[in-house]
């Protein structure tokens, strides 16, 4: 999944070797030509890292959404618990107040929920806990691929100025090109040697 705009290096890699053959060849023309063609080479890995660091992002996010579902279904099952409990409670305390012995089964299952409440308490947290996880790594594969994104677009620039420099044989333009080219390696480079 390309990032923004691509520019279409055959055609750019035509129009230089056209050039090359039109005005007899010339080494400026031969090292433009090759690092316009390597740029191009790390712009389409760029793009593809960017893509892919995007989807698995994507991927992770959907996760952390299904984890979040699980974990709001567990906390109403919780609270649905509770509501039970509180009846049996109300219950306890009416058989109290009355001066009767509680029945067994009123207080078996009074225990009951308490103790299914602190289990499905349990698997909220731990859902919950899967969900933030899930999430800190999406985001952190976002910042990934808006590093990728920023290389995409530098080495774009740097190819469409190596074109700019074969037609017009300005070194400063060329140079230019090559700067812009290393500094998208940087950007391209960062993620992979940090991630």
């Amino acid at each position: 999944m390309p990032e923004g705009p691509e520019i279409d290096t055959d055609k750019l890699r035509e129009t230089i070797d056209d050039e090359i053959e039109a005005k007899g060849g010339g080494r400026m023309l031969r090292w433009i030509s090759l690092s316009t063609a390597i740029i191009a080479a790390l712009a389409a890995v760029a793009a593809l890292k960017a893509g892919d660091t995007v989807n698995e992002a994507l991927a992770l996010k959907t996760d952390a959404a299904q984890l979040q579902g699980r974990a709001s279904d567990q906390w109403a099952y919780y609270q649905a618990k509770g509501i039970k409990r509180a009846i049996s409670q109300g219950q306890i305390a009416t058989w109290s107040a009355a001066g009767k012995r509680v029945p067994q089964d009123v207080e078996a299952a009074e225990q009951k929920y308490a103790k299914e409440q602190e289990e499905i308490q349990a698997e909220a947290r731990k859902l919950e806990t899967e969900r933030d996880a899930k999430g800190r790594e999406a985001a952190e594969l976002l910042v990934r691929h808006h590093r990728f994104a920023d290389a995409v677009a530098l080495f774009q620039v740097a190819i469409a100025l190596g074109a700019v420099a074969a037609l017009t044989r300005m070194r400063p333009v060329w140079y230019a090109s090559v700067v812009l080219g290393a500094a998208g390696l940087v950007f391209f480079a960062w993620p992979m040697l940090t991630g």
